[in-house]
């Protein structure tokens, strides 16, 4: 309950797994039946650079803060969608503005798709509802993620995806994410998950990648970007992602656009990714 992804809001983290979702509802996209998102730890949907938070850690100065140069031209083609998420919404709520989770899927979906915003923090909650109640394609609910990831699939629509990325403010939260995450994917086998990470405990995540490859019945990758050496556990080095039942070329997209950013984000000379098939059928 302590936990502001306003002081943490557009840095390396964010940049990779809103790249990804960006990635992730593009392909969503291709097809016109609807789908559903679910974003199980939502946050305030929308931050302020210039804000006291966002300010005092200057986090953003370091991610989405060294992405105005463009990359070569096949990366700047899978950056589109994130690049055309992050300017609409600077368009509505001006240029320092950046978008969370929910603000990408809002500018993802179409008539008839729905947007699941979930948030526990009763101040993020009810900004969220203010923002979001008069979109009949959303709605929020003011309920703990993990309860929500269990209660709210297999969705309706059949098609969609569910974005995992709790605060990892209570102790033991990388196990916890891979055994909820292989029961709800038991739940619903279709469905598209992206569970986020932070990289500080790399033998804590490790265990935690190998039970779940051994319990996924579906495919899987584990992209990790490390802007720094992964040797200091007090210091958030990098993060990465668990994407179940990923875009059939996402794989291939992550080996031009991972390079890119570990280059891009990197602190100092160090930079670093990995993209590792998962799962029953990987």
């Amino acid at each position: 309950m302590n936990y502001r992804h306003a002081f943490h809001a557009g840095n390396h983290a964010d940049v990779l797994k809103h790249l990804v979702l960006a990635r992730v509802l593009a392909h969503l996209r291709l097809k016109d039946k609807p789908f559903r998102a679910l974003d199980a730890f939502a946050g305030l949907g929308i931050y302020d650079l210039t804000a006291d938070e966002a300010s005092r850690t200057g986090e953003w100065r370091d991610g989405w803060g060294r992405m105005d140069e463009p990359f070569a031209p096949d990366v700047e083609a899978l950056l589109a969608p994130y690049r055309e998420a992050v300017a609409a919404v600077q368009a509505r709520y001006g240029a320092t503005a950046y978008p969370g989770s929910p603000a990408m899927i809002r500018e993802a979906l179409r008539p008839g798709d729905k947007g699941v915003f979930v948030e526990l923090h009763p101040e993020d909650a009810a900004t969220l509802h203010a923002r979001y109640e008069r979109d009949g394609r959303t709605k929020v609910l003011s309920l703990d993620g993990w309860t929500a990831v269990n209660a709210q699939i297999p969705p309706p629509e059949r098609r969609g995806l569910v974005l995992i990325d709790p605060p990892y403010e209570v102790p033991g939260e990388i196990d916890r994410l891979g055994s909820h995450l292989a029961r709800a994917v038991a739940k619903w086998p279709t469905g598209i998950f992206l569970a986020w990470y932070p990289i500080k405990d790399a033998a804590a995540i490790d265990r935690m990648v190998r039970d779940l490859d051994a319990a996924l019945p579906r495919p899987a990758l584990r992209l990790d970007l490390l802007i720094d050496r992964p040797d200091d556990p007090t210091r958030l080095c990098g993060s990465g992602l668990i994407v179940v039942n990923p875009p059939w070329r996402l794989a291939e997209e992550a080996l031009l656009f991972l390079p890119a950013l570990a280059q891009r984000l990197a602190r100092g000379e160090f930079g670093g990714f990995r993209c590792d098939s998962l799962g029953r059928e990987s």
